[in-house]
């Protein structure tokens, strides 16, 4: 879909599997977090932003659903879109798909609050950052309610 953005690409090796001989579930978490980190990136929210205005964003919620088992030498790819935008949190969706058979292996909703760095506490998000979530979040309209059905 074009309204998804691709926020990461790779590989299932295999020191990722389990007892079971697919991967284990701290890695998805792992994936998901780097497709978080590129997608905040897209909204103006990246290191250097980070370091000047003294803030950052932490993880506060995350919900997984696993859909199938990914195996060693498998190829994903995450794409990711916009549930929600609030005052102080974005709310972020990412399905993760097998690439070679197009299948979504796991989808994630995680909620990331943005914080002052100094003192820990949740703050306003900047305007700037808070018109451009909204502006792409209108945009993935249509392809949310695809995978919400």
């Amino acid at each position: 879909m074009s309204e998804w953005k691709i926020t990461y690409r790779g590989i299932v090796y295999p020191w990722h599997c389990d007892h079971m001989g697919h991967m284990n579930v701290m890695w998805y978490s792992g994936k998901f977090d780097e497709a978080c980190w590129q997608l905040l990136a897209t909204l103006g929210l990246h290191p250097a932003r980070f370091a000047q205005d003294g803030t950052g964003m932490a993880a506060v919620e995350q919900h997984i659903q696993y859909k199938r088992e990914l195996k060693a030498g498998d190829a994903v790819t995450i794409q990711s879109a916009l549930l929600d935008v609030k005052d102080k949190s974005i709310h972020m969706l990412h399905k993760m798909v097998q690439d070679a058979t197009g299948e979504v292996a796991a989808t994630t909703v995680v909620v990331g609050v943005h914080i002052d760095a100094t003192i820990r506490k949740a703050i306003r998000l900047p305007d700037d950052v808070r018109q451009k979530a909204i502006h792409m979040k209108e945009r993935e309209m249509t392809a949310l309610q695809e995978v919400c059905e």
